[in-house]
């Protein structure tokens, strides 16, 4: 069915689906950052899905530095929920700003039929949570911003994410958990753990609460798999960039590749087909929609290869 004419989803509905599936056991959850990723995840077969600020950053050629504001991350939320009909996690890096600003976010995404929201306790400038040199807010800070959130999104799903290893140790993420969660947060996002001793020291600090594992690469944190984080007691295991930066990749050598010999040819075998484009895109259900719309037939040639 085209996205025209499937019924949306209620943003209740939708937080309360992430909810089961945490509840179920453990959440893979992969990055997106734009309706197609987006619509790649669903097709892979993920039940929710997560919108890095790094990754939506980086795909508007700007560095992972707090430059993007509230309103462009909501159209880019609105865009992969209204794509996927499935549950979003959005990361809204420290809200914004104030207590107000982190209050406003969370009524716009709701509007945007947001499943969740994951803030953290850094200051302005913030940082990806794998560098050195964060600026660490005061614990209250987050506390207040995850009771706004609440108070006006009581059906958002609400991570707070703590980067305060690297400068208060594990007993000061231990000590900030309990407080966001005593503001009302639905689970917990220690950042940048350096090893398999301190994610299980995290857990064992924390029995019964709903833990995030940040699973990026390129990072402070050793490449474990869902599967050992599960063991250790997280309920979800986090894969922020991974897309972004397979396909940056991609692109690189394919802008390459014809700079240097004037062909995509050698490539066509590594490229998604036109048919399985349209596929993904549900195109032929938008043109039984519209009947002034003569069917399209595609190119013989290995399904599009042509280009």
């Amino acid at each position: 069915m085209s996205w025209i004419r499937q019924q949306p989803r209620a943003q209740r509905e939708l937080a309360q689906a992430f909810r089961d599936r945490v509840a179920a056991g453990l959440v893979v959850l992969p990055g997106v950052y734009d309706g197609l990723s987006a619509l790649s995840a669903r097709a892979a077969g993920f039940p929710a899905l997560y919108l890095s600020g790094a990754a939506l950053t980086a795909s508007r050629g700007l560095p992972d530095l707090g430059m993007i504001g509230l309103e462009e991350v909501v159209e880019r939320a609105r865009e992969i929920v209204r794509a996927t009909e499935l549950p979003l996690i959005v990361d809204i890096d420290t809200g914004y700003g104030g207590v107000l600003n982190a209050a406003r976010a969370a009524r716009e995404l709701v509007e945007a039929r947001v499943a969740g929201v994951q803030i953290e306790d850094q200051q302005q400038p913030k940082k990806c949570g794998h560098l050195s040199a964060k600026l660490l807010a005061p614990a209250e800070e987050l506390e207040q911003k995850v009771r706004a959130i609440k108070a006006v999104a009581p059906d958002l799903y609400v991570i707070a994410r703590t980067d305060a290893y690297e400068q208060e140790g594990l007993e000061g993420v231990v000590a900030r958990a309990r407080r966001y969660l005593a503001a009302g947060a639905d689970a917990i996002f220690p950042e940048a753990l350096p090893s398999e001793e301190v994610f299980r020291a995290v857990a064992e600090a924390l029995p019964g609460v709903t833990l995030l594992a940040n699973l990026t690469e390129f990072g402070r944190t050793p490449a474990f798999t869902a599967a050992q984080v599960a063991d250790w007691g997280y309920r979800i295991a986090l894969f922020p960039v991974s897309a972004l930066r397979v396909a940056a990749k991609a692109m690189e050598r394919l802008y390459r590749t014809l700079a240097a010999e004037g062909t995509t040819r050698g490539l066509v075998g590594e490229m998604q087909t036109r048919a399985e484009l349209y596929e993904l895109l549900g195109y032929f259900a938008y043109e039984e929609f519209d009947t002034t719309l003569a069917r399209s037939t595609l190119p013989e040639w290995e399904l599009g290869r042509e280009g």
